[in-house]
C-alpha cells in the first residue's frame, strides 16, 4: 500500500492543484503559547499573571527534495513551497492553505522559509534540498471554510479530507448524502469515489 502523500492546498485559489511534498517529514512540531499581563498588586511578594490572548499553533517541519537521479535543478519542485510566503497578486495577503496529511488537517499560512543545498552536479546545479517550513494555524473569517469545519450556509468551497467519498462531501454541506450529484456535475466530477485528499470543490449553493 502507498504511502498517503502530505500535501498544501492553496484554499484561496481553489483552481491550483494542491502541492504535494517529495517525501513526507519524518516528524512535525507543533507549539501553542499564551499571553499574560503581570499585575503589580500593593503588598504581595510577586505580581499577579491576568490571562490576555491564545497565540496561533505554530506548525514546523522540514522537507527533504532530491533529484540526483534525474538530474535536474532541485529548486524547480522546491519553489512552489517557497513561493507560498509571498503575497498574493490580487489579495496582497500571503496565501491562505490547508496543510493535509493522514489526520492531520492544519489551516495555516506559511511564515517561514529556510532553504538548505548540500549536493550539487559538477556545473554547481543543486540537486538536493532541505526546507525548514514553519506554518502559522490561523481561523480567518473571511477564509474559505474548511473540510469539517463549517456549515452549508457559509460554504462556497470545501476541502476533502483523506478517505472522503463525493457523498460525504453532500453529508458535510448539505446534510443529504443524495445531493452528491448536484457536487459533481459543478464540478465535472464522474466517479464520485475517486476523491484526493486536498481536492477543493466548489459547493453549489441550492435553491
Amino acid at each position: 500500500m502507498a504511502l498517503t502523500k502530505a500535501v498544501i492546498v492553496r484554499v484561496d485559489r481553489p483552481e491550483m492543484a494542491p502541492i504535494p511534498v517529495m517525501f513526507n517529514p519524518p516528524h512535525y512540531d507543533l507549539s501553542k503559547t499564551n499571553q499574560f499581563a503581570e499585575i503589580s498588586v500593593p503588598g504581595l511578594a510577586t505580581a499577579v499573571l491576568q490571562f490576555v490572548s491564545g497565540n496561533a499553533t505554530n506548525l514546523s517541519m522540514e522537507l527533504f527534495f532530491d533529484t540526483t537521479e534525474a538530474g535536474e535543478d532541485v529548486r524547480r519542485l522546491t519553489a512552489p513551497i517557497v513561493t507560498l510566503t509571498e503575497p498574493d497578486p490580487f489579495s496582497k495577503a500571503p496565501p491562505q492553505l490547508l496543510l493535509l496529511w493522514g489526520s492531520l488537517a492544519f489551516p495555516c499560512v506559511l511564515v517561514g522559509i529556510q532553504q538548505r543545498f548540500d549536493y550539487f552536479n559538477a556545473s554547481g546545479l543543486p540537486l538536493r534540498a532541505t526546507l525548514r517550513a514553519e506554518f502559522k494555524g490561523h481561523e480567518s473569517a473571511g477564509a474559505a471554510p474548511f473540510a469539517g469545519v463549517a456549515p452549508f450556509e457559509q460554504a462556497t468551497r470545501y476541502v476533502a479530507a483523506l478517505g472522503e467519498t463525493l457523498q460525504a462531501v453532500a453529508a458535510q454541506v448539505y446534510g443529504d448524502a443524495r445531493r452528491w450529484r448536484d457536487i459533481a456535475r459543478a464540478n465535472s466530477i464522474d466517479d464520485p469515489r475517486a476523491i484526493d485528499a486536498g481536492r477543493v470543490f466548489q459547493i453549489p449553493r441550492l435553491p
